[in-house]
């Protein structure tokens, strides 16, 4: 089984604690925790140790890998903290100037890539991960990608003189909600499913 280490750990926690420090909802009863992952519902199911996403009362598909990584270890780590509202640099959080390099630097080419010619694009698919606007760089959201952790996107258009630039900056609180691997996993997705969504609406 996947992260079994990381059920081990979420098993021994009491419910509705866990459900507070997260910002989530648990029910006792059906031993299960209700959260958000990218703007989408996903049920945390102790009993049979499984994660699904709803997207509405019909659908449900079974959690990916990354994504239960997240879930999982945001559950087990998250603090009843307030935002600082102080955004930094990956490299800027406890231990991220050591890991986040080489195959774990944050992948913003990706952005670039995606958004480098046309940032408005960014702002055109902000609605669907429940995003807001900024106003930073050409192009700037600020996306919950769990409950307590936000990322703020920013894009700078490619010129004549420029190349295309992207950045993904963290409240200071991030890294007390999610261990670097698991941070690193939530920007994943996030960056991917940025990227799916612009191709989609072009």
């Amino acid at each position: 089984m996947a992260h079994e280490g990381l059920w081990e750990q979420l098993e021994k926690l009491d419910g509705q604690q866990t459900a507070q420090r997260a910002k989530c909802q648990y029910v006792t009863n059906q031993q299960r925790y209700i959260t958000t992952l990218l703007n989408t519902g996903y049920v945390v199911n102790l009993a049979d140790k499984e994660i699904f996403s709803v997207q509405d009362s019909s659908e449900q598909r079974p959690a990916e890998f990354l994504e239960q990584l997240c879930l999982l270890a945001y559950l087990i780590n998250a603090k009843d903290l307030p935002l600082t509202y102080k955004l930094v640099r990956a490299e800027a959080l406890p231990g991220g100037q050591f890991f986040f390099r080489g195959i774990h630097s944050i992948p913003t080419e990706k952005l670039e890539e995606a958004f480098g010619e046309q940032p408005e694009a960014l702002h055109q698919i902000a609605e669907q991960f429940g995003a807001k606007r900024c106003e930073f760089g050409d192009a700037s959201i600020e996306l919950y990608v769990l409950p307590r952790v936000p990322l703020t996107i920013v894009i700078w258009r490619e010129d004549e003189e420029f190349d295309a630039r992207a950045s993904i900056l963290f409240d200071q609180t991030a890294g007390a909600h999610l261990p670097l691997d698991a941070l690193l996993a939530a920007v994943n997705l996030t960056v991917e499913a940025l990227v799916k969504a612009s191709a989609a609406s072009n």
